[in-house]
């Protein structure tokens, strides 16, 4: 399943108290609302530019809405569970040590919420995590929103830079810190994550890359990573070469005969959704075209959840345990 990873008439019939945004407090590098009329949290006012959007923040946002997983998870990661007035789209569970704090949270759908539900949560700030998240035929796109005094963030993943590393996850978590006024807990989040892979890399060290194709989701065309998203990245901190690399795209198709050409000598599957790794290595191994793949032949797979896979808090953890399927002798 792909989400673009590519994945008002009706606000008029909404009651006008309930759209305006709450005032926001001031907060301070805590988290901490501070009190007193007119206070100034500090490091406000804030302005950032993310995907080609400018944004002044005179005080931290109060009521954000996350719209897919792993900007769920940056919140969480950051303590931020109480600026949360609802989530939305899961792809598995949340991560252990979030669990207690996302059921405190509203979830407005399983999906994608409508446009009149994302309203009703009365949000003053909206943190997509996929280009669909802002969809215009839904009516959710960043330049609506913002008219209804709506304040919104895309993960820079799907901005129209070059590449997606280590790098934009620092960025990431920076800027969402800087906008919440948590900056101190950001950089500990950065410096915690840039140790792990670190760490990892030490490990890997003078180990030949493993060729590598990523299996998501597909039949007649496959949906794979590209070399331009995190995806990416975790291939080759992990000691790996993604084979379709090559492309431009964050996810991309290509074709079965593609793949017998690049002769990949790990498959590593994306976790997701309603058809189980069983299901999608049963494909694999059953197609006759695929048996002198030698990932296939072999019987070479490894495994990673998607919420793994995409710019957020789980990128230095997704590295470890993907350095370890692919080259279990050196990491273990």
């Amino acid at each position: 399943m792909s989400r673009s990873r590519s994945r008002g008439a009706l606000r008029a019939l909404i009651p006008a108290a309930l759209l305006l945004p709450l005032a926001a407090c001031g907060s301070g590098d805590d988290g901490k609302a501070s009190g007193g009329t007119g206070a100034k949290a500090a490091g406000f006012p804030y302005t950032v530019t993310n995907c080609g959007v400018s944004t002044t923040f005179q005080a931290p946002p109060q009521r954000a809405v996350t719209m897919n997983q792993h900007t769920t998870e940056i919140m969480l990661a950051l303590g931020l569970k109480d600026r949360l007035a609802g989530t939305a789209y899961l792809d598995d569970k949340v991560l252990p040590q979030y669990e207690k704090d996302y059921k405190n949270v509203k979830v407005l759908a399983k999906e994608y919420p409508s446009y009149e539900t994302l309203l009703g949560a009365n949000p003053d700030f909206v943190y997509g995590g996929y280009a669909s998240a802002f969809d215009k035929g839904e009516g959710r796109e960043r330049a609506a929103l913002e008219k209804s005094g709506i304040r919104t963030r895309l993960n820079v993943e799907y901005c129209s830079h070059g590449k997606t590393g280590v790098q934009q996850l620092a960025q990431e978590i920076r800027e969402v810190g800087a906008t919440f006024g948590v900056r101190d807990r950001a950089e500990a989040l950065v410096k915690k994550a840039e140790t792990t892979i670190d760490t990892t890399k030490a490990k890997l060290k003078g180990v030949a890359p493993a060729s590598v194709f990523v299996y998501d989701s597909g039949d007649t065309a496959v949906h794979t990573a590209g070399g331009k998203g995190i995806g990416n990245e975790i291939i080759s901190l992990a000691g790996g070469r993604n084979i379709f690399a090559d492309t431009d795209k964050t996810f991309t198709d290509v074709s079965w005969e593609q793949i017998v050409e690049r002769k990949p000598e790990i498959i590593v599957i994306y976790d997701y959704g309603g058809t189980t790794v069983e299901a999608k290595k049963k494909r694999l191994l059953d197609d006759p075209a695929l048996q002198d793949v030698p990932a296939v032949k072999n019987k070479r797979f490894a495994v990673l959840p998607l919420s793994s896979a995409v710019l957020g808090v789980r990128v230095p953890d997704a590295v470890r345990s993907l350095a370890g399927q692919l080259h279990p002798d050196a990491v273990k």
